[in-house]
């Protein structure tokens, strides 16, 4: 096997965690983004590619020349929302350096052609307002709560979606949106548009529920990733706090009991 300079190890090494904090960003699972890190290496003649991660930062290690020579750099993680096109065309880069014996530059190039690949942001708002409508529905709401409980979970998005817009921590977004969608509900209570209020209370704020960080966090920790694991647990944790926060502000501001 050729052997690998310093300068080129600590180019692929820079190419590997480039990738690696594109996954982690974007709510790649870790043992995901292990397995494509240590794939890109072994494409471009890495012995060994060893990383640590935690929720805001990868460390990652390359190791050449059997073993002797050693590249270690850290990368922060910028918390992004959960994108899976980004993850999916990871993957695919990683699949045509394999297949085609691509060099390293080649990486630097596709992850710069990368981008999110974004809904059209009212389609959004109409489908997550059309699913917590029909959620309502089947869980017993009328004919009323369905198109309350459309207009205040379509509103509820937009007001995420212009929070997320402005850079709003996620905490905050969360808080917020479901006080906008409590509000609305609410307002169905205190005016009796509807014979099934709590109904419409709690399926407008069924968008917040934070699934997808929970499910990865179950998944890291039982794959061995305690750290990861712990750490998406409690960001999911304290998005729920922030969506129980916004809904008691809401209910306290409407004088309601609650649900």
């Amino acid at each position: 096997m050729k052997k690998i300079t310093y300068e080129e190890q600590t180019k692929i090494t820079r190419a590997i965690i480039k990738a690696a904090v594109l996954m982690l960003e974007f709510g790649a699972e870790s043992k995901l983004i292990e397995e494509t890190a240590q794939r890109l290496g072994n494409a471009l003649g890495i012995d060994s590619v060893e990383m640590s991660l935690i929720p805001s930062a990868i460390v990652l290690s390359t190791l050449s020349n059997n073993q002797t020579q050693s590249v270690t750099t850290t990368r922060r993680a910028h918390h992004k929302p959960i994108n899976m096109s980004i993850v999916c065309d990871v993957q695919k880069m990683c699949h045509n350096i394999e297949k085609e014996n691509q060099d390293v530059d080649f990486i630097f190039k596709a992850l710069k052609e990368i981008q999110p690949n974004y809904y059209n942001r009212w389609l959004v708002m109409f489908m997550v307002g059309l699913s917590c409508a029909s959620f309502a529905y089947l869980t017993g709401g009328d004919i009323s709560a369905f198109f309350i409980t459309f207009i205040a979970s379509t509103l509820a998005m937009f007001t995420r979606q212009e929070l997320a817009k402005r850079k709003f921590v996620m905490i905050i977004t969360f808080a917020f949106t479901a006080f906008v969608a409590t509000i609305v509900a609410g307002l169905s209570q205190i005016y009796e548009l509807s014979s099934t209020p709590n109904v419409i209370l709690s399926a407008s704020v069924i968008l917040l529920a934070p699934g997808f960080p929970f499910v990865n966090s179950v998944l890291d920790a039982v794959k061995g990733y305690l750290a990861m694991g712990w750490g998406r647990w409690m960001q999911a944790v304290l998005l729920t706090v922030a969506t129980s926060i916004g809904i008691i502000l809401a209910l306290a501001l409407l004088s309601l009991k609650g649900w």
